[in-house]
């Protein structure tokens, strides 16, 4: 069962999870789907109920291991996918109803934000109910899009920028009878499609993406506003208006749409854009043009951080007042204008895929200054400077700390600079550099309960952080957290009825120094540390990164040649002893895989190798049997897993 109250017992298990839950902000970013359990494992709530069906991360991970499936691995719940879907759907009718709003709510999925097939027939097949549609911004987007959506009554939009073969796909949409709308992102499409459609005698769907004045905050607010990449000014508008009228199309125009960021953290800026382009809408209108959607783009944001703020990663409202602002807000000015109310079109991709998803890793090892046996006791003989800092060290006090702090740094950068001149040997520089490490770690803990931390004593615990090495590549796997620094929520999945005690940053298995995650989620703002638990001999440590379902399953890249993680996809049974069953598992690509892809040719390499051990056997170095391993070995890596194996 989910935890569900809180013992006041000073070391209980049940306190300490529940503090977990606090510390972890499990319950803010997980929008009811996930909680910890009694017995200190972090557990997924499919219907957000505490009393019904609860999947245990840590049986997930059994039977895991169970099959065979290494680690890392990505763990989809389709159940959540499914529930993101409804909930969109029946939060924007529940508004619509209440509202007495005349158009209906149709909804796309972009596929862009997570085209993974089974993640896309998963939406399709829980969004059929409500008519909902896909959108796609590319060739190879709406090939798969023609194929998929084979619903006649939901709605294909095609945004991005169109050459012929892009708009001749969509025509054979409209021949095979599919509301498929052409979105005009740059004045030019609008001749393109025009002699397309002649050519073909195909009537289109046509759509007109506003570049609008309001614009929002952020890291995406470039995709909005006067300078952004898509769509036509209000000048463009009107001139494309007028050339669709010349060509006897004016009725196909039928959608107005408009984008103001793919992450909006303040309801304000939704607010300004629906207002303005509401305005484009009524007077395209009286213009006699029989517009029919109003398509408001991405943007609904997720709660990265939990802190329900204006933040970058994270967003000061709630799915019901997302849909009642925009429901609202343009009701009041058709009703102003005197014209029926359009449908309503959104395409918010992040709110349906990022919960579903999470990459679950083991931790390797505890990277520390200080996790080293050296002897740092007196030697006869020793240096001076080696007598100094040990001197420094004994002397520690209360009272003392911020001088000590002062002598021993300065001890260890002359220790440094004797070595470079060879005063000292590495030995000696090895116990000055012990007895620092040991003697800060001692500094820290005096600091941190003093009242007043001075300015240059406030980074030590930053400097005495662990690194924890997890069995992941963050260029694979997080990609948004490399490159925009975006907060995800990452956690243990595991002792959450203990206290955590070591603070540290992650590091990955790449080469490279930017293999790191150090921002972590806090109550205000960022920390550079997380609080995780200290390892322990032979028992494996499994943590979590989540909300990783909106495109960081697809922006991965392969530095190092790590490629993409096995899969495992879970829904729940109510029926099944453990409320779960794994529906499939998706291999991970191999070693040759992520090879072929870079031009080389696996199999030439296998031979090369095995022409090299048969001319070392026939003279004799190795013997016939270990060379026949050691070729199996070497094919056997190539067809193998490409992140680490314990």
């Amino acid at each position: 069962m989910p935890f569900t109250g809180v013992d006041e017992m000073t070391n209980d298990p049940v306190r300490i999870a529940a503090e977990n839950c606090e510390r972890y902000h499990v319950r803010h970013w997980g929008n009811g789907y996930f909680s910890v359990n009694n017995k200190g494992h972090l557990c997924v709530l499919p219907e957000k109920r505490e009393d019904g069906p609860t999947i245990d991360f840590l049986e997930v991970i059994e039977e895991i291991k169970n099959l065979k499936i290494s680690f890392p691995t990505v763990i989809r719940f389709h159940d959540i996918l499914r529930s993101q879907v409804r909930l969109l759907n029946t939060t924007f009718r529940s508004v619509i109803e209440e509202c007495e709003y005349q158009g209906q709510f149709l909804g796309v999925y972009p596929v862009k934000v997570n085209q993974m097939r089974e993640v896309v027939e998963e939406i399709i097949d829980a969004g059929r109910p409500f008519d909902y549609g896909l959108e796609a911004g590319s060739k190879p987007e709406l090939l798969a899009v023609l194929a998929l959506n084979d619903n006649h009554n939901a709605l294909t939009i095609l945004n991005g920028y169109k050459d012929e073969d892009y708009i001749r796909l969509a025509l054979l949409g409209r021949k095979l009878d599919r509301k498929i709308i052409i979105v005009v992102e740059r004045f030019s499409e609008i001749s393109l499609i025009i002699r397309m459609a002649k050519e073909l005698g195909v009537e289109p769907m046509i759509g007109f993406r506003a570049k609008l004045a309001a614009h929002g905050t952020g890291r995406w607010a470039s995709a909005s506003g006067e300078r952004a990449k898509f769509g036509l000014t209000c000048s463009e508008i009107l001139s494309g208006v007028a050339l669709l009228r010349q060509q006897g199309m004016a009725h196909c125009l039928k959608l107005l749409h408009f984008h103001v960021g793919s992450q909006i953290p303040d309801i304000r800026f939704i607010k300004e854009a629906i207002t303005e382009a509401g305005r484009i809408f009524v007077d395209l209108v009286a213009l006699e043009i029989p517009l029919e959607y109003f398509d408001v783009g991405g943007g609904l944001g997720i709660d990265y951080d939990g802190s329900r703020s204006a933040s970058e990663s994270s967003r000061n409202y709630s799915l019901e007042e997302y849909a009642f602002d925009i429901i609202d807000g343009l009701q009041y000015i058709c009703d102003q204008a005197g014209i029926a109310h359009p449908h309503i079109v959104s395409e918010s991709g992040r709110y349906v895929t990022a919960h579903h998803s999470c990459v679950i890793t083991n931790v390797i090892d505890n990277i520390h200054q200080t996790s080293n046996t050296l002897s740092t006791e007196r030697e006869s003989g020793e240096h001076n400077l080696v007598s100094t800092i040990r001197a420094s060290a004994h002397d520690l006090n209360e009272s003392n700390y911020q001088g000590i702090f002062n002598d021993i740094q300065q001890c260890k950068d002359d220790a440094i600079s004797a070595f470079r001149f060879g005063v000292i040997a590495i030995g000696e520089r090895a116990r000055i550099e012990t007895l620092y490490w040991d003697t800060l770690a001692r500094i820290q803990k005096i600091a941190a309960v003093q009242p007043f931390i001075p300015e240059e004593l406030q980074r030590l615990g930053e400097l005495q952080a662990s690194q924890y090495l997890c069995n992941f590549s963050i260029f694979q796997s997080a990609a948004d957290s490399w490159a925009i620094k975006q907060l995800l929520p990452i956690m243990p999945v595991m002792r959450l009825d203990e206290q955590p005690d070591v603070s540290c940053s992650l590091v990955d298995i790449t080469c490279d120094s930017d293999g790191k995650i150090d921002r972590f989620i806090a109550k205000t703002g960022f920390e550079k540390t997380l609080l995780l638990h200290t390892l322990k001999p032979a028992e494996e440590y499994y943590i979590g990164l989540f909300l990783t379902g909106a495109y960081q399953d697809v922006m991965g890249d392969m530095h190092n040649l790590f490629g993409r993680l096995n899969e495992v996809h879970i829904y729940c049974d109510d029926d099944d002893p453990n409320d779960f069953y794994i529906e499939e598992m998706i291999k991970g690509t191999s070693a040759q895989q992520v090879l072929t892809t870079m031009q080389y040719n696996p199999e030439l390499m296998a031979r090369t190798i095995k022409k090299e051990i048969d001319q070392q056997v026939h003279q004799g170095k190795i013997q016939p049997r270990e060379g026949v391993r050691l070729v199996d070995f070497y094919e056997n890596c190539l067809a193998d897993y490409t992140y680490l194996k314990f």
